[in-house]
């Protein structure tokens, strides 16, 4: 029983996240090299290639030479969920711990993070093409909301957690009780009060949400004067469209609409920062769910990342083994 099992017999894992341009991406290179890690990257964007802008991926430069999983390997029209991260980081822990090396987890997708965590088992939400099709007509047909008002008839508990806009988890939990005549929120309920198989530290990144907006702003900008206009336009020449789960993404579904001759550009990326700033009040609620989580305030450490490594690494040594 996991209840019995000693501590030292876990292996160590990592876990550092937090809302979107909150500072995760050079805290964990820090973190890493301190630690002789590598890092497997819990992002639901960065997994494609061609998409490096919007998906704020990081560059082969500010890697550091540390080892990074989980990202550039698929492209944009292959589908990538939950099922598929856990796959792909159980490969990827696999080897870091043969390599006897301690891998972090960084990045902002709870979900996924959760899934590996706990260990959540998906075995009853095999893949049905055919239901999953019929949903998907069902949202072009007639629309997200309509789409969503389905999901609040039969599972309140799910509608109310997942946004309208989020069309990939909204169809995943209608096809769960489509397939098991059951909400899949008491599927997610029951999955939640397993225990962890890994000794684990769960940091969660934050900073006042003032100065997280501020950024939020600054990184859409920065990201438009690195080119992403031209990044998305390149993706659309290539034959991907906004139908696709990668396209779903915040910065390539406005800038695709916009392509698609939609507003203007100053309102599309408007709609980015609002959007983004949406996403990140979304994160942090998911993560205050969250249970033995460790918060890092950013401005409880005076904005000092070798304070909050030292912090981090003082939990870390607490662990067992």
């Amino acid at each position: 029983m996991m209840k019995e099992m000693d501590r030292n017999n876990r292996k160590k894992l990592i876990i550092l996240t937090g809302p979107t341009a909150v500072g995760k991406t050079a805290l964990s290179i820090a973190l890493a090299k301190r630690l002789d890690g590598e890092i497997i990257s819990a992002d639901s964007m960065q997994v494609y290639k061609h998409m490096d802008i919007g998906s704020a991926k990081i560059k082969v430069e500010e890697m550091e030479e540390i080892p990074h999983h989980l990202i550039d390997l698929l492209e944009p029209d292959e589908e990538f969920n939950v099922v598929r991260f856990k796959e792909l980081s159980k490969e990827a822990l696999f080897g870091i711990y043969e390599r006897g090396r301690l891998p972090v987890v960084a990045g902002g997708t709870g979900f996924y993070i959760q899934a590996l965590l706990y260990d959540i088992d998906f075995s009853e939400e095999e893949n049905h093409g055919e239901i999953r099709k019929k949903l998907e007509d069902f949202a072009t047909e007639y629309g997200g909301e309509a789409l969503h008002r389905k999901l609040f008839e039969i599972d309140p508990v799910s509608a109310k957690e997942i946004h309208p806009n989020n069309q990939k988890r909204v169809i995943r939990a209608l096809e769960f009780y489509e397939l098991n005549g059951y909400p899949i929120s008491i599927h997610n309920e029951t999955q939640k009060k397993r225990l962890s198989p890994y000794d684990f530290c769960y940091f969660v990144l934050t900073d006042d949400r003032d100065v997280l907006y501020e950024k939020i702003e600054k990184r859409v900008d920065l990201m438009m004067e690195e080119g992403l206009l031209d990044e998305v336009r390149a993706l659309k020449n290539m034959g991907y469209h906004k139908r696709m789960v990668s396209m779903q993404g915040l910065g390539y579904k406005e800038l695709l609409d916009y392509l698609d001759g939609n507003g203007t550009l100053d309102e599309a990326v408007s709609k980015i920062k609002r959007d983004t700033r949406h996403f990140a009040k979304r994160q942090l609620t998911w993560f205050h769910r969250e249970r033995d989580v460790i918060w890092i305030h950013k401005k409880d450490f005076d904005y000092d990342d070798r304070k909050i490594l030292a912090y981090m690494e003082e939990c870390i040594s607490r662990l067992g083994g």
